[in-house]
């Protein structure tokens, strides 16, 4: 079969670029419709009985993820000079579209009694831009003995003044959120310029989009880093800059397809897909290198270019084949995840893998015969000195000293197994941004001074209409606000109890000491005073915590960016006081918001990531069966190959790196490019057993003679194209950058010197 298709290639070369060319040129005006994502995925399913109840808490009450937290440290806010400027920052702000609300000292709300007409109104402290330092002080007076908003809008302890700018549903995740953070960001740094204090920005609408920037430009970046490292090593190696615009061509248009396919699949641009072009690189790159020195090893011999290039094709398609579907394999296994992130990144990935390895099977042939043939010193990476050190020091370990190879694999091997006991499973809602970054160091300030910028929900239907409007009820909210402050991770609580407090304090004109919940005689009668749902003059920002018919309210609180297992430590912990608060039997509670569905999406995803491993592990294993023939070689090929995912697992445990969903990948990415090298060194010892008439000996020398340089160099590519993204501002991303290569170097060693030696041991008769 393979002699047909080396002829077809090389017969029909003109055929095949007009194809691949006009193909390439669609794909690429496709590609320029491609979009980011601006929406945060899902970890869970909709199916899922969390996010079913998260679903339903939006539909309620809008989304609990839409505001951003503008904070500062300003002494001197309340001289005249500052707070006009604070009133105007305010006003911008407020004016800007997709903004619903935007809550600060300088924009605030006051509730006060109308004893004539025995209702309570609400009214701005600051109803126009003050003109004296009297009117300021005023300001000041009022605001410090309004409860409600210390901790949510300024924090007496710490003199730090906060802003919420509430944006609407809309809007947070579409395009114009940019424009909306942008301008946010930029009146934020003018203003602290302006005024000489340090101003910090957070929420989530703000993190997603500077996570969206972040990745916009990592992928640039890395993309042409990639091509710069691989166009480095290539050059190093075969020293041919004919060889060089050719790959680098090759691979140039895997990425242009692959942008294409995800236009066509509808798939936007994520955290996830936005490594596909460097590692459609490094996957390129590697297919040609395994290529090149085939062909230029046949036409050492032969002397013949299309004879060269016929048996190149025919040798190494077959190997390729099953190196490039074992990769695609592995990532294919996370469309069983059913995630939002995951799943467009396994089919992208495992669809463009399969179209590189077509092209590079067409393409490069096609290249190289219209090239001049390959000169002397195109040769010379075949006789590399130090490369022939290592496959001679090899040869001898593997023939000679294979006792050596298992003792001293089975040590490290304990050694790190012991590691990975020590591995633990965590993950943040915020979790990739770098500590150095001004993002976290933002979050974190907010941690500080208001407890945190996470929305954390507990959501509960009362069952009946007007349930909210009880006295009873309001001290059970109470209750469980004050189980809520038990935990430095929350922030100080919102909810219609706050509300209602805060009516009582009006209603005894306004002093501090009466922000409390009113008794059964004094709710009855505040009631009456308070402002209707349906006439319009309770703010949108009051709305948000109570239904119209007065059945459903929430607490809400923000909470710090603890670890998940903090999150479910704090969630069980939760249950047993919201039960007896509000017993089932009365009342439904749920906890919800993105800290809960973050936990259980971990969880979930850890899971499925789990399982999707172990897809993998058994289709590679059909795979080998069926291309080998034989059982025996499963165990000879994978054994080289689960080696280096346990050291990795160890080296996580021994660095406290924790297992989630960015470290867990590490492991099918690691595994579906390492096992290329076992499937090239099979291959060829099997091709060798067929050349020395079933001598082990002799084929297991030879085999390794020729793989082990093309190992080096492709290991070479690999390990050099991923570290590239240990520069990375992500942390899951840096993490990778450094642990595939690790992997990949051990499966590099494991191939070299325990896959010969195993082969050695195993078979006794031919494989």
């Amino acid at each position: 079969m393979w002699d047909k298709i080396a002829d077809y290639i090389l017969k029909h070369r003109v055929l095949n670029l007009t194809v691949i060319l006009l193909v390439f040129i669609y794909m690429f005006i496709r590609s320029i419709e491609v979009k980011m994502a601006y929406s945060i995925a899902t970890t869970l399913p909709d199916t899922d009985s969390t996010m079913i109840v998260y679903h339903d808490f939006i539909e309620k009450y809008g989304h609990d993820g839409l505001t951003v937290f503008v904070g500062m440290t300003d002494d001197k806010l309340f001289t005249l000079s500052h707070f006009q400027n604070y009133y105007d920052f305010t006003e911008k702000i407020r004016n800007m579209e997709g903004v619903t609300e935007c809550l600060s000292v300088a924009r605030i709300y006051n509730l006060k009694k109308n004893d004539s007409l025995k209702r309570f109104e609400l009214s701005q402290v600051v109803p126009h831009r003050p003109q004296t330092q009297q009117e300021v002080d005023a300001i000041h007076e009022e605001i410090m003995s309004l409860a409600l908003y210390d901790g949510l809008l300024f924090n007496t302890e710490k003199h730090s003044a906060l802003m919420l700018v509430s944006f609407d549903n809309e809007h947070v995740s579409t395009k114009l959120r940019g424009q909306i953070v942008e301008n946010i960001r930029a009146y934020s740094e003018q203003y602290g310029i302006d005024n000489g204090v340090a101003m910090h920005v957070s929420g989530m609408p703000y993190i997603r989009e500077l996570t969206t920037r972040k990745m916009v430009f990592e992928i640039i970046f890395f993309t042409i880093l990639a091509v710069i490292v691989a166009g480095i090593i290539l050059y190093v190696f075969f020293r041919s800059w004919r060889t060089l615009v050719s790959v680098m061509a090759l691979v140039g248009i895997s990425v242009g397809i692959m942008f294409g396919l995800m236009v066509l699949l509808g798939f936007d641009v994520t955290i996830l897909t936005g490594v596909l072009p460097p590692l459609l690189i490094i996957i390129g790159v590697e297919n040609s290198i395994f290529m090149l020195n085939k062909y230029h090893s046949e036409y050492e011999k032969c002397g013949d270019k299309m004879e060269a290039l016929r048996i190149t094709i025919k040798r190494i398609g077959p190997a390729n084949l099953l190196t490039n579907a074992t990769t695609a394999v592995s990532f294919a296994a996370f469309i069983i995840t059913r995630n939002e992130l995951l799943v467009p990144f396994g089919i992208t990935a495992s669809v463009s893998i399969m179209l590189t390895y077509v092209m590079t099977m067409i393409l490069l042939p096609t290249f190289f015969s219209y090239q001049k043939a390959p000169t002397e010193s195109s040769f010379g990476h075949l006789n590399h000195k130090f490369i022939d050190k290592i496959v001679e020091k090899v040869t001898d370990f593997v023939l000679s000293h294979r006792s050596v190879v298992y003792i001293v694999s089975s040590l490290l091997l304990v050694i790190m197994m012991f590691g990975a006991s020590m591995m633990t499973t965590s993950g943040r809602v915020v979790d990739d941004i770098a500590k150095s970054d001004k993002l976290y160091k933002d979050i974190m300030y907010f941690e500080e001074n208001v407890g945190g910028v996470l929305p954390f929900e507990i959501s509960i239907d009362t069952r009946k209409p007007k349930g909210v409007a009880n006295a009873t009820f309001i001290n059970k909210i109470q209750q469980m606000q004050d189980t809520l402050a038990l935990y430095k991770e929350f922030s100080q609580p919102l909810s219609v109890a706050e509300v209602v407090k805060f009516a009582r304090q009006a209603f005894y004109n306004g002093n501090r000491k009466d922000y409390k919940v009113p008794n059964n005689n004094e709710f009855t009668f505040l009631m009456k005073y308070l402002p209707k749902m349906k006439d319009g003059s309770m703010p949108g920002f009051f709305r948000q915590y109570i239904d119209e018919d007065m059945r459903n309210t929430r607490i809400s609180v923000q909470m710090a960016n603890v670890t998940t297992p903090r999150i479910d430590e704090i969630s069980k912990a939760l249950r047993p006081a919201i039960d007896q608060i509000f017993p089932k039997e009365k009342y439904d509670v749920v906890m919800t918001g993105s800290a809960t569905v973050t936990l259980k999406g971990t969880t979930y995803l850890l899971h499925n990531l789990v399982n999707s491993l172990i897809l993998a592990f058994v289709v590679i294993a059909i795979l080998m069966i069926v291309t080998f023939k034989k059982l025996k070689i499963v165990v000879v090929s994978l054994i080289p190959n689960l080696v280096p995912l346990v050291f990795t697992a160890g080296m996580m445990g021994f660095c406290g790196i924790p297992l989630k969903m960015s470290t867990l990948l590490i492991f099918s990415v690691a595994l579906g490019i390492s096992v290329d090298n076992t499937i090239h060194y099979l291959s060829r010892y099997r091709l060798q057993l067929r050349y020395n008439e079933g001598d082990i000996r002799k084929s297991v020398k030879a085999a390794i003679a020729e793989t082990v340089p093309s190992m080096i160099y492709s290991a070479s590519i690999l390990i050099s194209g991923f570290l590239i993204f240990a520069f990375s501002s992500f942390g899951g991303t840096k993490i990778v950058g450094f642990l595939v290569p690790f992997t990949l170097f051990i499966a590099l060693i494991t191939n070299m010197l325990v896959l010969p030696s195993l082969v050695m041991t195993l078979n006794r008769k031919n494989i």
